[in-house]
């Protein structure tokens, strides 16, 4: 391809193409985008072709053989991901010289968040819609680490993760707590057993694939992570199966207890507890809707809980 022609100075459609190339490789590709764009894969496929043209560069390989970025490509969406940044900065400062808060608050959450009776997340939305009732909200369901990365990159303003290793470029706001117990399914060897502190070594143990506390605590258990998951609801699964030990969260082990098909393992030697924070970047300070977001769930939590040693 050409490389004489190069982009002189940015225009509107410069920027929708260089959006619809980084929602295509979020994606994963034309398919996985067009629900996302809301428009059809030939359009899409014209889109990235205008852009390519525009900037002189092969972006990607497309055909029978699947969606990949070429090397050109891969530097183009680091370029692209600082220019999609610094514009949803430039509109961050923009709503904080506006009296009203308006644009849209980026929220990362946790697996589970919403059923854990000591999380209040839905009342500081409700009481933050009170505040600022212009502002568009987007919330992203994502492990631990992914959050962390996504708001130190500054794809998200805020999130709230289970608090492992905390990272310099992040300010941690503790908020609430949840308790963690090892369980088994009807049908394991321990299902019925009254051993207060059984071998836990021979058996199948199912836990995150993710640095994270429930990663610690098998380990300190002594026991080898058969299968790995990303979420609760497929831990809980494997746990029902019979065949995996795995940690839960006490309050999503209720309803299977009462069911009878998941019970704790020894829990004075498995349980422990865990402090979930919000967490903002250092630098550059959060926006005012994004401190205002946070001012929201310090208040709906209070009195606030501790970051301590983990156990």
């Amino acid at each position: 391809m050409a490389t004489s022609v190069l982009i002189r100075s940015l225009s509107d459609i410069d920027i929708r193409l260089v959006r619809i190339f980084f929602t295509v490789t979020e994606c994963g590709g034309f398919a996985a985008s067009e629900l996302e764009l809301n428009i059809g894969r030939s359009t899409i496929s014209k889109h990235i072709s205008d852009l390519e043209l525009r900037i002189g560069l092969k972006l990607c390989n497309r055909g029978p053989s699947g969606f990949s970025l070429t090397a050109e490509g891969e530097q183009v969406l680091v370029s692209e991901r600082k220019l999609l940044s610094s514009i949803d900065g430039f509109q961050s400062e923009i709503d904080n010289i506006h009296a009203t808060l308006t644009g849209t608050l980026r929220i990362g959450v946790f697996d589970q968040s919403s059923t854990n009776p000591t999380a209040r997340i839905h009342k500081a939305i409700q009481r933050f819609d009170d505040i600022a009732p212009d502002v568009a909200l987007e919330i992203a369901l994502d492990p631990p680490s992914a959050l962390e990365s996504r708001v130190t990159d500054g794809s998200l303003d805020i999130a709230i993760v289970p608090v492992h290793r905390q990272s310099t470029m992040l300010t941690y706001t503790p908020l609430y707590s949840e308790h963690m117990t090892l369980y088994c399914g009807e049908g394991h060897p321990l299902f019925d057993s009254t051993d207060a502190a059984p071998d836990l070594s021979g058996f199948k143990y199912a836990g995150y694939a993710f640095n994270s506390p429930n990663m610690k605590a098998g380990r300190k258990l002594g026991i080898a992570r058969a299968a790995q998951v990303q979420e609760e609801e497929a831990l809980s699964l494997l746990i029902q199966s019979g065949k995996y030990l795995g940690f839960l969260a006490d309050h999503v082990a209720e309803t299977f207890i009462r069911k009878g098909s998941v019970r704790p393992v020894a829990p004075e030697q498995t349980s422990y507890s865990t402090v979930f924070a919000a967490i903002t970047r250092k630098k550059p300070e959060p926006d005012r809707k994004t401190q205002e977001f946070l001012s929201c769930l310090k208040q709906c939590h209070a009195p606030l809980v501790s970051i301590g040693p983990e156990r």
